[in-house]
């Protein structure tokens, strides 16, 4: 007997625009192996995800940077489609902040967690998340604001080079613009250049202190937080191979208890009364030892399906069974399970994984997304190539006033040490925005 309300579809919700998500089509499987009807809200052109047996139909999205009140019509639109309660699932940080902010709206169509509509927006924003930091003492990298373009070279010099460059809200981050939503700034001047674009791109600019990646210091924890405030179906993971390098996605990642990292995750969430899905990213500082929150994303990550435990339960399946009013089976970890992105990590996928793997595009029980993937990547990767043959450089620029300390964390000490193997082929310049850590 099915401990899930097969009554009850899921719809998956996705604006940004990327063929090649994979935490995607691990929605899709988790909750269709379950016997949940599955409706995808996304781009699905060019996706191996419409390939699996487990949609049961694929609707188009509100287009990328549409008002709320498109979005709103678009799932309203599916929900008469569907005509009965669904749970509402967002898969990116541009669909979870416009839900939350509708939640009141979508309602009476969909399930939602019990959450204030404006924290997903907090927490997703990256000066927020700076001062909610500051405020909990979370230990977060020194975060500095510039007003100004002779400010951003001033904070350069100020935090040392090289640095990290965000923008706050990396959704509004228009395509095609050649703007990505984290860098890694080298020069004064690239700070100073990168402030010149804040109208286009959307936001304010995040200047920060640069932690050095190296063995066992890149972390995730994902969670599901229920209607109590427990934190349930998931755990903290190492990342042991990142595609771009040292910076990016989860290629490879091993599921291993961190009292500390967990310890972490269970004190923000109940600081903020936060309900839902949860995916956070730390990076341990080489020197004090110390976990640093670098993102909160209020939504599933792209590895979540690392967590599926002994008795099947993840974050998806756990809001499913939360949000109509199912019992969720006590947790039994799998420490040491491993999750492979064949396309960014192809020789790990072939190695052996003695505590169990799961694979993001092939599954035996569902074969068509992992056949459609490969002609689908390798035409990406050429047209990328193509791309890539247009490039562009930058001069070099001063001074001026201080910028407002957002966050003073421990300074790192350099010594970087990089987290990949050969078969990681690129550079963080060849991806498309939808392709790094911040979308998945």
């Amino acid at each position: 007997m099915s401990l899930f309300d097969i009554r009850v579809p899921a719809v998956l919700l996705r604006i940004d625009r990327n063929p090649f998500h994979h935490g995607t089509l691990g929605a899709v499987r988790s909750l269709g192996r379950a016997g949940v009807n599955v409706h995808v809200v996304a781009d699905s052109t060019g996706s191996p995800v419409s390939r699996s047996r487990f949609v049961r139909q694929l609707h188009p999205p509100p287009p990328p940077g549409a008002a709320a009140h498109d979005i709103a019509v678009a799932l309203r639109r599916v929900a008469a489609r569907i005509a009965r309660p669904a749970v509402l699932i967002p898969m990116d940080d541009a669909s979870a902040v416009a839900v939350g902010g509708l939640r009141d709206e979508l309602a009476p169509s969909y399930l939602l967690p019990a959450m204030p509509g404006a924290v997903p927006e907090h927490v997703a924003d990256k000066a927020e998340l700076a001062d909610l930091c500051a405020a909990l003492e979370v230990p977060h990298p020194t975060t500095l604001i510039p007003d100004s373009p002779a400010q951003a070279a001033t904070a350069a010099w100020q935090l040392g080079l090289p640095l990290v460059a965000k923008w706050s809200r990396p959704w509004l981050v228009p395509t095609g613009t050649g703007l990505r939503s984290t860098v890694v700034v080298h020069s004064a001047q690239e700070a100073r250049e990168l402030y010149l674009r804040s109208e286009e791109a959307g936001s304010r600019l995040l200047l920060q202190a640069f932690l050095p990646p190296g063995p066992e210091r890149d972390w995730f924890f994902h969670g599901y937080v229920d209607r109590s405030g427990a934190v349930r179906g998931g755990g903290a993971g190492l990342k042991l191979r990142a595609w771009p390098r040292g910076a990016g996605l989860t290629a490879v990642g091993r599921w291993t208890p961190n009292p500390q990292v967990t310890a972490l995750a269970e004190r923000l969430t109940g600081e903020l009364g936060y309900r839902g899905i949860l995916d956070l990213d730390f990076r341990r500082c080489g020197r004090t030892g110390r976990y640093h929150l670098l993102d909160f994303n209020p939504r599933p990550g792209a590895q979540f399906r690392l967590f599926a435990d002994g008795t099947g339960l993840d974050v998806v399946r756990a809001l499913h069974l939360d949000l109509t009013h199912r019992p969720l089976p006590e947790p039994a970890p799998l420490a040491g399970r491993e999750f492979v992105v064949e396309n960014y990590a192809p020789l790990a996928a072939l190695r052996p994984a003695p505590a169990g793997r799961e694979l993001a595009w092939h599954a035996e029980d569902d074969r068509e997304p992992g056949r459609a993937l490969w002609p689908l990547w390798g035409r990406h990767v050429s047209h990328r190539l193509r791309d890539r043959v247009r490039t562009a450089g930058a001069v070099s620029g001063p001074s001026a006033a201080p910028a407002r300390v957002v966050h003073q964390a421990t300074a790192p000490t350099p010594g970087p040490s990089p987290l990949t193997d050969p078969s990681d082929l690129s550079d963080p310049s060849d991806l498309s925005d939808d392709e790094k850590a911040s979308s998945c």
